[in-house]
């Protein structure tokens, strides 16, 4: 039986490999050409992140980050190199969610509690 690290530097080596990796490289690399963009995409992040932490932390969201996230939401959306970027992103991101789902249950951790 081969070594679990061994494994795992396998699975590394293939999700490098998927075409959801490559094709998030691929937009990302566009993406981020346009110094504007860039730091519009990083701003669109860091506000969903935190976001996302109030709202896991049981917090309520404040409306004026609501607000701008929806505006930059609105600003990258009329760019396509943008767009394909963030649908790269979230597919690659499904592609690693079902992984950790895979791995929990073969564990038996019930990873949905943790998506409250």
């Amino acid at each position: 039986m081969a070594n679990i690290y061994d494994s795992a530097h396998a699975l590394a080596r293939e999700l490098k490999e998927s075409p959801e990796y490559r094709e998030y490289q691929r937009t990302r690399e566009i993406a981020m050409e346009n110094e504007t963009q860039k730091a519009l995409i990083e701003e669109y992040k860091k506000l969903q992140f935190q976001l996302q932490i109030a709202a896991a932390g049981g917090g309520t969201p404040d409306p004026a980050e609501m607000e701008r996230l929806q505006k930059i939401a609105g600003v990258l959306q009329l760019s396509r190199e943008a767009t394909d970027y963030l649908l790269a992103e979230f597919r690659f991101q499904k592609l690693l969610a079902d992984i950790y789902k895979i791995l929990g249950d073969a564990a038996g951790i019930d990873l949905d509690a943790l998506r409250s």
